[in-house]
């Protein structure tokens, strides 16, 4: 072995052993594959090329984001559903998106019943955005423009069924309003038929207006609390509209059946890696924090999440 490689190998050990005894017992020897399934560009996308970009030291191989859109994400959750159970292939998704799409739709694959819960590595928040030249400088213009002529509007999302679909339809409904909703595939694509002022307003997740300050202005927040980063921007609540807060937290999953050493051994691996200053810098630069839960924790957020909103996709259903 080259002094290199063996001055390397000892330092990714120290770290693995530093980050815990269930990672330090877990030894991958082949690059991790992480289907993400949708677009690059979006918001789920860039924190878990975030995750990757960390992993270095932590993880002993490369961590691998590969993009497998399609179905409002169930095209790459069902691969990621049949990969074999040996932790060289997880996924990492919107998890409120993927929850919600399952309970909208007569899917294959569902959180619970096709995969171990890993962890969460951060969260998601939907925001109502508007170009910036947009003549509404205000949800409550947006919300008289809509009552004047409910065929007036279009508004953008990232999937039908996903927790952006389901936030804003929520509005719209808590809110008596009409507009013609147009999905994309993926918060990248959305942000930017906003920018081309392809539709009238969207709502994504506030994250995808870091960096876009220019083109994009966000009204309103759909979340009890204001952004962390984006603290100028109220939430519907602030200002009188009623709505359903639903987010959605980034989390990893790794096939059903995968053995319950593996999936601890990668938790541990992805705690540290939220730990470290470069990924919560990066996070930073996307308009984001980190945000880790566990995956026995994660798994009862989501369990709450599918209680809370299932009013609202019965109310979609019924909708056709």
């Amino acid at each position: 072995m080259k002094r290199r490689d063996f001055i390397q190998t000892g330092l990714s050990a120290s770290v693995i052993l530093a980050a815990g005894p269930a990672l330090a017992e877990w030894a991958p020897r082949r690059p991790i594959n992480a289907i993400l399934p949708y677009s690059a560009g979006g918001g789920t996308d860039a924190l878990a090329r975030a995750a990757a970009a960390s992993a270095e030291g932590i993880l002993p191989v490369p961590l691998v984001i590969v993009n497998k859109p399609g179905s409002s994400g169930i095209t790459g959750a069902t691969e990621a559903a049949a990969a074999r159970p040996d932790g060289n292939t997880v996924m990492v998704t919107s998890s409120g998106s993927f929850l919600l799409t399952s309970m909208l739709r007569d899917t294959d694959v569902n959180p619970f019943d096709s995969f171990e819960i890993i962890a969460q590595i951060g969260n998601l928040t939907p925001a109502v955005i508007v170009p910036a030249n947009s003549p509404f400088q205000s949800v409550q213009d947006l919300v008289d423009a809509a009552n004047a002529d409910p065929s007036l509007l279009r508004w953008a999302h990232n999937g039908r069924g996903g927790f952006h679909h389901v936030a804003g339809q929520s509005f719209l409904n808590r809110n008596g309003l009409k507009a013609q909703d147009v999905p994309f595939k993926g918060g990248g694509p959305t942000r930017a038929a906003v920018i081309g002022e392809q539709v009238d307003f969207a709502f994504v997740g506030i994250q995808q207006a870091a960096g876009f300050e220019n083109e994009l202005r966000v009204l309103a927040l759909a979340a009890p609390e204001r952004d962390a980063i984006r603290d100028d921007v109220p939430t519907l609540a602030e200002l009188g509209f009623d709505y359903v807060a639903v987010s959605s937290p980034i989390v990893f999953f790794a096939p059903k059946g995968t053995a319950p050493d593996i999936v601890s051994g990668m938790e541990a691996a992805l705690k540290a890696i939220t730990e470290t200053e470069q990924f919560a810098d990066l996070m930073r630069e996307r308009g984001n924090v980190p945000a880790f839960l566990s995956g026995a924790d994660a798994k009862a957020r989501l369990m709450q999440m599918q209680e809370e909103t299932q009013p609202v996709i019965d109310a979609l259903k019924s909708q056709g």
